[in-house]
Order: structure tokens, then sequence, then C-alpha cells
């Protein structure tokens, strides 16, 4: 791949560098040192940030807007790409699309030189989460089509916010670095990530910024605590047969799927706790009458360590293979994404989190609360966190800076992980989502197009852009960041890719459900030159709740 971070480096950065007597033994890629800027002038600048993402908030507001009308699956984010890839453009960034063989993923550039800071959020949603935004109950815009029911429709928007205010200053000041954008495609199926990595487009890049819907404005280092996985199909072939007039003749694929989940079923109680695994039947044959020919099983296997994942990928192949002496049939199978377990970093971590002290929580309205607890009370939260944290309608604190977790029982997973393993790389999560909700499902897309996304996204974009800045102008930053991420982190575990040299990214998933829903979700797609907001399109009254839950959520019950 040819590399795009080429370019020299500006020789007065240089010459400030050394009359400050700063040291030029940078990390390997940070081949040439960055130059310091004074202390009062970065706390200017950074207000100046504030106050320009302040005045972008209407622009903010429409993209949020204009993605969540979209809500495409993994894989086929075809106009999501296109709109953000388009903004980009006329903002002067260089756009590469169809990276790493996936047609909706691309990388966006703007600079030059050193450092070269890489900012990414992901952009599918989950299926069957259609749903109004502001409506504290389930209100499909279409029945069982996709919608943004995690919140993804709102960190490329954020991103794309932070990097246009830092824009302008680095023009005016001439900072030397080079931004890049660019999508996770397809996380819900941890399909991209590893590939992106595999394919040497984070080769060259100092350190990444990636951003993620949460429920409160924060950033963690070290181990999150979260599993890594890597998701398999296992296909079987046998013979098909008329399952009345000679069965006998039949070799039943589906019979050996569900043989093979039976087998994994017994073998889970003699898996340690730290696992998660999990499937679907995307193939089941096509009809009783006719013995199936063909079917299919999609596993997640997820646990804490990358020997433990592949344990279990070694467990399930032998099972796959018992199926089909079982039943006569054969199987092969292909790996359709993965994921490392996370480690995040600690110097970049620590910088964001003063950062995100100088921003704070966004301050909420009374029309914002009010929906948050009656969603709250329709979704039956729970009352407190798994960190023993109260939950009643938005976070009103700050989330602490959170350390590693001492032990975990694992959890979920995100393809982060593989950039994170690659490169210094942090999360910022941004208030955009409501507190309790059970995650991928409709109730979590309820905010995701409301002034509670755009107020949250509007903070997150403040914290990054800041961080941004110091990473460009506070050498310490990315020094500080390699030192950690070289002396610790990697120390004793590197990193062996889950997916192959052969392996190719699943970029047939979610066709047909997206050929079934788009035409009608065409219909609803925002029309920012018309409507104000998402909201005044779908004709919805801020906020929209049961009269019970209305009179719960305001307290006066």
């Amino acid at each position: 791949m040819k590399n795009p971070f080429t370019a020299p480096r500006q020789r007065g950065w240089l010459l400030a560098a050394a009359s400050l007597g700063l040291s030029l033994a940078l990390p390997p890629r940070l081949a040439q040192a960055q130059a310091a800027m004074p202390p009062a002038k970065v706390e200017a600048l950074k207000k100046e940030l504030m106050a320009e993402i302040d005045k972008q908030q209407k622009a903010t507001q429409q993209m949020v807007d204009m993605v969540f009308s979209f809500g495409e699956l993994g894989f086929q984010e075809t106009e999501t790409s296109r709109y953000l890839t388009g903004i980009l453009q006329k903002n002067g960034f260089k756009v590469q699309m169809g990276i790493a063989g996936v047609p909706t993923a691309w990388m966006a550039t703007w600079g030059s030189g050193k450092p070269v800071i890489a900012i990414g959020s992901d952009i599918d949603c989950i299926p069957k989460a259609s749903q109004k935004p502001g409506v504290a109950y389930h209100d499909p815009i279409i029945e069982g089509a996709p919608g943004h029911g995690e919140g993804h429709n709102s960190g490329v928007p954020l991103n794309i916010t932070a990097v246009l205010a830092l824009k302008k200053i680095m023009e005016r000041e001439k900072i030397p670095g080079t931004i890049m954008l660019w999508p996770g495609v397809a996380e819900e199926q941890l399909g991209t990530k590893a590939y992106f990595v595999r394919d040497g487009y984070f080769k060259n890049v100092d350190a990444c910024i990636f951003t993620h819907v949460g429920d409160n404005l924060g950033v963690s280092w070290g181990d999150g605590g979260g599993n890594g996985l890597i998701s398999v199909k296992f296909n079987f072939d046998g013979q098909a047969a008329h399952s009345a007039g000679a069965p006998w003749r039949g070799r039943s694929a589906l019979d050996a799927v569900e043989l093979m989940d039976i087998g994994w079923n017994f073998h889970r109680e003699h898996m340690e706790v730290t696992q998660r695994s999990h499937y679907v039947i995307p193939d089941g044959g096509d009809q009783p009458n006719v013995v199936p020919s063909k079917a299919s099983v999609w596993y997640y296997f997820r646990e804490r360590t990358y020997p433990k994942i592949m344990e279990m990928y070694a467990d399930a192949q032998k099972m796959a293979e018992g199926a089909t002496l079982m039943t006569k049939t054969t199987v092969t199978h292909e790996v359709l994404g993965s994921a490392w377990p996370g480690h995040m970093n600690k110097a970049i971590a620590e910088d964001m989190y003063q950062n995100i002290r100088l921003v704070g929580l966004p301050q909420w309205s009374a029309a914002d609360q009010v929906l948050a607890r009656a969603t709250q009370v329709e979704m039956k939260a729970p009352k407190t966190d798994r960190r023993n944290r109260p939950i009643d309608g938005l976070a009103t604190r700050l989330d602490s800076l959170t350390a590693p977790e001492t032990f975990s029982i694992g959890g979920g997973s995100d393809d982060i992980a593989d950039i994170s393993w690659n490169v210094p790389t942090v999360v910022l999560r941004y208030p955009a989502n409501i507190p309790g909700l059970p995650g991928h499902h409709w109730s979590n897309a309820i905010s995701m197009a409301t002034p509670i996304a755009h107020k949250g996204v509007t903070a997150g974009a403040k914290a990054e852009a800041m961080t941004l800045l110091d990473m460009l102008v506070k050498p310490e930053v990315l020094k500080d960041a390699w030192t950690y991420f070289t002396n610790v982190q990697t120390k004793d575990t590197k990193y062996i890719p889950l997916v192959s040299a052969t392996d190719k990214p699943a970029i047939t998933l979610n066709q047909g459900i997206m050929a079934q829903y788009r035409p009608e979700m065409k219909k609803f797609y925002y029309n920012p030159a018309k409507y104000k907001s998402y909201l005044e399109q779908l004709g919805i009254a801020y906020p929209t709740v049961r009269p019970a839950a209305a009179l719960k959520a305001s307290g006066t019950n």
C-alpha cells in the first residue's frame, strides 16, 4: 500500500523544538520531533475550539439526524458512507473508498507530516431496531426494519465536528500533522478492523482516538475487562430427499447443525466462566417435506485471551466434524469477523480526561430528563448500574477516569481492540444514550436523533478536539503514549491476528435484509433543507411518553 503520510515536516517547527531543548529521541513512528507550544497558547486555542464547536451545533445535529434516518446494517452502509465522505471532500479531505476490499469503508486524510492521528467511529446499525426518536415506547418507523438501536449514527458526526474545528486552527497556526478519519464498518459483526490492520492502513499511524456512544462522558485505560472473539459460520452439506417418501435416502445438513449445537451446549458446562458463546442458524433448510441438503450455523466464540479464543475455535471445529460423522454429511467453515480483547492507552486517556473535565456534562433540559426517565420506566431499567451508581434519568455527574479491571468474568467485544494492539488507542465515550437500557435494542434508538444525542455529541467533540490539539502541540503526550504501549502493554503480549492472510471481509452480509427494507426506508430519509430536525420531519412532539410514565418520570406519582 502506498504510504499517504510521507510529506516532510516543516523546518521551522524542528528549529523551535531544538531551541526549547527538546529531545529528538521519540518513538520510531515519530521520527521527527514535535514542537511544544506554550501552555497559555494551548489554553487559548482550547477555548477557541470549544467556541467553534458550539457554533457548529446545527451542522452537527443535521449529520446525527441524517445518519440516523439511513439506518443501514453492517457492510451495507452505502448512503451513510456517501453522505459522510461528501462532507469531508467538501472540506478539503482526500478520500479513498473501498479500503481493505470493503465497498462501504473509506479513509479520509488532511494535512501533512507527523504525527499521523487516526480518528474513527462505527456506522452500522441493529436488525429490527427501527424506532421513532423522542418516543418513550415501542413505535417503529417501519415495523421489522433495522435502526440505530445502539447509537452508531452519532460517532462519525462527532469526529467530523471535532476535526473541522481543529483544521481551522491547524491552518492558521501552521501546525503540522495528518488527520485520518475512518469508519468502523460492520462493527456488530466485528467485520473489518482486523482487516484494516492486516492490510497496512495503520502501519504509519502514531495514535488513534475512537469514539463510541455511551451515557456519560468518559475514557478508560488498560484492560477494560471485555472479551475478544472469533466469528465463524459452519456450512454443512448433505443430500436432499423426500422427507416422507424416501427419508432414508436423505442426509440432513440441519441434523448436523443441531447435533453440533447440542454438543456445544453440553460443552458449556465444562468451560471457564469468562467465555461467552452464542449462535444463530441463518439457514435451516427450505421446507419440511424436503430433507435439508444445506444448513449453516453462525457462532461467536468469546474469551479473555487470544489462546483461549483459539482453543474454543479448535473445539468447535472438532464438534462440527463429529456432527458430520453422525449424519454422513460434510462441513466447511468461514471466518466472518474477529476482535482481540481490548487494551487502551494510559497516557492518552489521562490527557483526554483532563479535557473531559474542562467540558463537563451537557445541561439537560426538563424535556430531556422526562424522555430518559419515561424510557427507563418503560424498559424496567435497574435502579443501579454494574458499578452500583444510581440510574435515574440522564447522568448529571461526570464519570471518573476508569482504571483497568482487576478481575473480569468477561463480556462484550469490539474490534477497535485490534487497532489498540497496533497503535496507542483510546475510546472516548460520550453521553448520547439513556442509562439503564438493554443495548442492541430499539429502546437504545429513542434518544439518538433528539436533543440528548445532539448535546452529547457536541460535548464529545469538544473533548476530542482538545485532546487532538494536545497530541499535536504537546510532545510528551505521544512520547508517553508510546512508552506505555512498548514497555507495558505489549511487553509480554504480542498481537497475533485472528484472521488469516487469505480470509476476506464478509461483504455480502445483510444484503438481503437491506434489499427488503431499503425502498420503504428511503421514504423516511431526513431532509434538512425542509425540516429543522428529524423530529420535526416525523411530526413528533418532544418528548412523547405514555401518561403513566410521564407521571413517574416527573416524580409526581
